[in-house]
């Protein structure tokens, strides 16, 4: 695994307050603390959950462990009680589904805050207004208990942390963490991006590293004889052409972005950036971007990328899981959600785990996934305040096996969901009520356990053994610029349609070298310089 993720690869850099955004009431957050402080924090010791066994465990490199079925006697995560009795805790998160119905309706939503011995309000806010909501509050002085920190966000920087939230060093540093097992529970490479000014000031919101699948449908391609097995880009794009029937409404693709992503990974292409003895380089400055826009674009021009690929946003899940499209790369725990909203109304129904071909043959880049998908700040409070917090999110870390992970993921028995064997089934009343985002706190490690379908559990298993070896990881992630934070999202947008107008035909290929030479010369030497700085820093 790269050192990039390793305890002295953290957060480091600051960065300016987004436009028309002021911390209210804050200051100046104190003297500046050099980035070398946070190579010499002690992450919390990891203390990993010996828990249920099984035949697929999970390894230090990064694959997840996957079980087939749930234990018939989960373990009592609090068998004294429920651990965080006091006053409610208010947190403020984001949400991908549909908002879950509110409190005085949601059977698990309560029955949650029973087990953890207080109310937990959940302030939810649809993903893509997140980040003003963000800002906004943050502007505002007026905080919740609790908030979720997009790494990313241009006004997370160590000196707003250092204003308005709680450095967690004294509860969770080193074996102080043994007070919280289940946080402890969480891996180590987690926690890196979670340092800034010195100290530990958030939680994670662990994910798995194993990278995105190609999901492909195996019924589709049996159907029509086709082999989902190709060994290099040639027969990757034949394969495209031969699973694509347009009178039966059948493509290979339906989403150019994701495309690109799985071509770059075949030509071993660096993950967001590349590390060269602390030298970086953007993903989209490289030789083999250009590459994989010309091989996409040769796809659009052969019919094998949906229709309404360029024209059509959110739809792609959709389209796969109807059989319009026969592959699409997407994230890990996407498999349960086809599982789920698909499989039931086709018969047959069978999904499949596409490892990238090398370019010419032999072993790709898998692109490694975050560490985290984003990270839990605690406002600044009293100690036995914070204490009780901590002990709340440490009961919304239970893992794979305990009761407590069983009331987050399916709700209540009878309510939320039934048992087939000893595993939940999610009722209709149970598929609104668990879209709760407890994830959005912070969670239990991954696992690898699909009820509704136990029997894919070996196929993900497998292709994980396949891909871990070949792991590339972001060596950006636990580190900090304050030019791309504060930049980089704007022109991406300016990225994206000119990526898509290439791949599409409409743009030629030359635009993209004007692009790259803008971005250098707009921002991007100026965010090589930071990443640079910080990884100095921590090395």
């Amino acid at each position: 695994m790269n050192s990039a993720l390793s305890r002295r690869g953290f957060l480091a850099g600051a960065a300016g307050i987004t436009a028309g955004v002021t911390l209210a009431g804050c200051g100046d957050g104190g003297p500046t603390v050099p980035l070398s402080a946070n190579a010499d924090v002690k992450l919390p010791t990891y203390i990993p959950y010996k828990g249920v066994p099984t035949s697929m465990p999970g390894t230090p490199e990064g694959i997840t462990p996957a079980y087939l079925h749930y234990p018939a006697d989960p373990v009592r995560a609090f068998p004294d009680g429920p651990p965080a009795k006091g006053p409610g805790i208010d947190i403020m998160t984001l949400i991908f589904n549909p908002v879950p119905p509110p409190v005085n309706r949601n059977v698990m939503w309560q029955a949650l805050n029973k087990s953890v011995g207080t109310d937990l309000d959940f302030r939810i806010t649809p993903v893509g207004d997140y980040p003003n909501k963000f800002a906004v509050t943050i502007a505002g002085g007026d905080l919740p208990d609790a908030m979720l920190m997009l790494l990313t966000s241009a006004i997370a920087t160590p000196e707003m942390l250092g204003s308005l939230f709680q450095d967690l060093s004294e509860h969770l540093s080193g074996d102080s963490v043994r007070d919280y097992p289940y946080l402890a529970n969480i891996p180590t490479a987690s926690w890196a991006p979670c340092v800034f000014n010195g100290g530990i000031y958030a939680l994670p919101m662990p994910r798995q590293l194993s990278g995105n699948p190609n999901y492909t449908r195996l019924d589709l391609f049996k159907k029509a004889g086709v082999d989902p097995n190709p060994r290099n880009w040639r027969e990757f794009a034949q394969m495209c052409k031969d699973i694509t029937d347009p009178k039966a409404n059948r493509y290979a693709l339906g989403d150019s972005v994701t495309a690109f992503n799985f071509v770059m990974q075949m030509l071993n292409a660096p993950n967001k950036w590349r590390e060269e003895s602390g030298k970086f380089t953007w993903y989209f400055e490289t030789e083999e971007a250009k590459e994989a826009l010309n091989a996409v674009r040769s796809l659009t021009r052969a019919g094998t990328l949906h229709p309404d690929t360029y024209t059509v946003t959110g739809k792609v899940k959709e389209w796969f899981g109807s059989g319009r499209i026969a592959m699409t790369w997407d994230a890990p725990s996407a498999c349960n959600d086809f599982y789920t909203n698909y499989a039931p109304a086709t018969e047959g129904f069978e999904v499949g785990f596409m490892k990238a071909p090398g370019w010419d043959g032999g072993d790709a880049a898998q692109w490694q996934g975050g560490a985290n998908y984003a990270v839990l700040i605690i406002k600044k409070a009293p100690k036995e305040r914070i204490k009780q917090i901590l002990r709340a999110m440490n009961a919304l870390a239970t893992p794979f096996g305990t009761d407590g992970y069983l009331l987050r993921k399916y709700g209540v028995q009878g309510t939320d969901h039934t048992l087939q064997g000893t595993d939940p089934v999610l009722t209709t009343q149970g598929q609104a009520e668990v879209t709760l985002p407890t994830i959005f706190a912070t969670d239990a490690p991954a696992v690898q356990y699909y009820p509704a379908r136990p029997e894919t559990v070996p196929g993900q298993y497998a292709f994980q053994e396949k891909v871990v070896p070949h792991l590339v990881a972001d060596p950006s992630e636990a580190l900090r610029s304050a030019t791309d934070s504060r930049k980089g999202g704007l022109f991406q947008t300016t990225v994206d349609d000119t990526r898509k107008g290439i791949m599409q035909g409409r743009v030629p290929l030359k635009e993209w070298d004007d692009l790259i030479s803008r971005w250098r010369s707009e921002m991007g030497d100026t965010i090589r310089a930071e990443y640079e700085q910080a990884w100095e820093a921590s090395h």
